[in-house]
Formats: C-alpha cells, sequence, structure tokens
C-alpha cells in the first residue's frame, strides 16, 4: 500500500453522530503536513488564520490573511476523484487551480516558490 493510498483509506472518512452521513476527513500525518506549511508562512506574518470543513464529497483546509477576508488558498482533499486527476487541489481566492496531484507533498511543493520569495 502507497502513502496515496493510505491517505484514502476508508478508515480516512468519518462518520457525523448526528446525521449518520460519512464526511471526508483528513488524517493525522496529513493535517500534520498541512500544519507545516501553514505555521512557515505564519511566522514569516503572511497568514493568519485557518479553517477546516470536513463534507461528504471533501475536506477543505482553507488559509487566511485575515479572519474576516475570504480565503486567500484552498488545499482540498476529494477521494472521489484521486483515480483520475488526483485527489488533491490547491486554490487560489478567484477559483484557479494552482496545484493538483496525487500526492500531498508534491501539491504542497507549489508554497516553495512563495517561501523562497519571502526569504529574499
Amino acid at each position: 500500500m502507497t502513502a496515496t493510498d493510505q491517505t484514502l483509506a476508508p478508515s480516512a472518512r468519518a462518520t457525523s453522530r448526528s446525521k449518520g452521513v460519512e464526511t471526508v476527513a483528513f488524517t493525522r500525518l496529513e493535517l500534520n503536513r498541512i500544519l507545516n506549511v501553514y505555521g512557515q508562512f505564519v511566522a514569516a506574518g503572511d497568514w493568519r488564520d485557518y479553517a477546516i470543513d470536513h463534507h461528504r464529497d471533501a475536506a477543505i483546509f482553507s488559509i487566511f490573511r485575515r479572519t474576516s477576508e475570504a480565503p486567500l488558498y484552498r488545499i482540498e482533499k476529494r477521494p472521489a476523484l484521486a483515480r483520475k486527476q488526483g485527489a488533491w487541489v490547491v486554490v487560489t481566492m478567484t477559483g484557479a487551480i494552482l496545484k493538483r496531484g496525487h500526492d500531498l507533498a508534491q501539491v504542497l511543493r507549489v508554497f516553495d516558490r512563495q517561501r523562497l520569495r519571502l526569504a529574499d
């Protein structure tokens, strides 16, 4: 079983107790990877808040510059697209797709360019 297969295993789904509906959720490893990138930008003063949403078809990590604004980026996990375009996608505030893929680490590399720009 590859790392990608593990992240999309049925155990990654949470069940809502009130409705009995399965929702997509992040695993602890996935959340740690996302929060690692998030923490670097928080330390640089670029990002200030985040939100995590679990829906029937997707888990979404939204990144905000300020709490009152729309999210700058959304990191989405959509298991239904795992065999097609890849379960992971990074979307901008305008809805443009920055990166899509099967591996979370590869998709999160889209933020490496911005980190390098911050270091200059």
